[in-house]
């Protein structure tokens, strides 16, 4: 996160000026990190649960990938209310309450009893938990320039990696607890995972501040600084593009990058929920599988933060973008084939969760970078409501091949395609966005650093 500082001074900041914006970045983006890395426990945790889970309820490998996939339904229809709702009470009390939901929600997962209660609580999780993600991109549109925007939320991110990093090896270790207290060992992992969230949601009533106008813990001078840059960056994107919301909805480039958020979380949600299965099919025991599958992750957070400092230093974005998924698509098809060797297998599902982190903390600055009022509450979350319907896509489609084949290799192949379809799309957006920054009248000022946001 100190690297927001590093990237400012290659955007004309002073260093007065990158003092303040790293003074926002170390009293914002810490505490929703923290939050997100329980969020993604609570999301991804089914995987590690599911190597007992599924045997205790009698769950097929297909039906799993149903009810898992569930959650992602529940958050498509929730995501556009939830951010519209957040932009109208306020990022605080909205975080507050989307933490204490899923949190209670997810515990609850606990009890259920089969395959059609699992899909259910999978959904409900969805429907609270609908709109953190979208709210935190809209809310960093708030407090951070759009030159530096991408480390920041690179920084926000890293809740990915870092949850699978500390959550694959605790959740598998929770499983060893089976029987006590008359509970299986993925009911305490559940359990236990759960309820922090829900603490963290009263936290946030105190630890957010919804406009930098209201930030107390900024002098005069800061708050006036960083609202006038703000309020600038909003002006140059409104001569260019409708800040309308149903402008939004119509938009061609927000259709496209949904699409593009849509193949990638096939590939993101499909791999992170079916890795555990792929590792213990080489014979590895659950505590060691829990072990093996945050190596990807370390990898994936020091290669994301690296790739998006890049990224907000030079460069043209969507390249980046199309990068990263080009990487992880390869790393998938390269493990398809390698089914026979733990160690090529191993190597290539880094490379895979690599260029997907990639791909996920260079991607949001690119809709930021064209959407503006209430055209980037409902754009953001539409962007992300569509696109997680990759979520179930993915993990009902791996379940689906890998049940039919008795095999990983055909299902990886598979979701390799639509991270190379993603990078060809989200190629076009960028290729539109440079025309028309070259084409614009009055290029200049504020507007030609937004550039660095296509």
């Amino acid at each position: 996160m100190a690297s927001v500082a590093a990237a400012s001074a290659h955007q004309g900041f002073t260093p007065e000026e990158e003092k303040i914006l790293s003074k926002v970045l170390w009293r914002i983006v810490p505490f929703l990190l923290l939050c997100y890395i329980v969020a993604y426990l609570d999301r991804v945790n089914v995987g590690i649960a599911s190597l007992t889970m599924n045997g205790d309820l009698g769950i097929s490998p297909s039906a799993f990938g149903w009810s898992a996939g569930l959650f992602f339904f529940g958050y498509f229809l929730a995501e556009v209310p939830s951010n519209l709702a957040l932009q109208a009470i306020g990022a605080r009390k909205w975080i507050a309450r989307i933490l204490i939901t899923w949190g209670l929600i997810s515990a609850a997962t606990a009890f259920v009893v089969g395959p059609a209660s699992f899909g259910v609580m999978r959904f409900l999780l969805g429907l609270g938990e609908a709109g953190f993600t979208p709210g935190v991109f809209l809310y960093f549109t708030y407090w951070f320039p759009a030159r530096v925007r991408g480390t920041a939320t690179a920084a926000f991110l890293l809740g990915i990696p870092i949850a699978n990093i500390i959550g694959a090896p605790i959740s598998s270790s929770l499983l060893t607890l089976d029987g006590l207290g008359g509970l299986h060992g993925w009911q305490w992992l559940l359990i236990i995972e759960g309820l922090p969230a829900t603490l963290l949601g009263f936290a946030c009533l105190f630890a957010l501040t919804d406009k930098p106008e209201q930030a107390s813990w900024l002098s005069p001078a800061e708050r006036t600084w960083l609202a006038g840059v703000l309020a600038s960056e909003r002006e140059a994107i409104a001569a260019r593009h409708s800040s309308r919301l149903k402008d939004a909805f119509l938009n061609w480039r927000v259709l496209v990058c949904a699409a593009v958020n849509f193949c990638a979380i096939i590939g993101s949600v499909g791999l992170g929920l079916w890795m555990p299965q792929i590792i213990k099919g080489f014979g590895f025991g659950v505590v060691a599988v829990g072990f093996i599958a945050a190596i990807p992750y370390i990898c994936g957070a020091i290669t994301m933060m690296l790739w998006a400092r890049l990224s907000d230093n030079g460069g043209e974005r969507s390249w980046f973008v199309a990068s990263g998924l080009l990487v992880g698509a390869a790393s998938l098809i390269v493990c398809g084939y390698a089914t026979s060797s733990a160690l090529v297998s191993i190597v290539a599902l880094c490379g895979a969760v690599i260029g997907i982190m990639c791909y996920q903390s260079t991607f949001w600055p690119i809709p930021s970078s064209f959407l503006t009022g209430s055209a980037a509450a409902g754009g953001l979350a539409m962007i992300v409501s569509i696109g997680n319907l990759g979520g179930f896509v993915g993990p009902y489609l791996i379940g689906v091949i890998k049940q039919s084949t008795d095999s990983f290799s055909w299902a990886l192949i598979s979701v390799a395609a639509f991270l190379a379809l993603a990078a060809i799309l989200i190629r076009l957006v960028g290729a539109s966005l440079q025309r028309q920054a070259g084409t614009a009248d009055g290029r200049a000022g504020a507007i030609a650093p937004l550039s660095k946001g296509i």
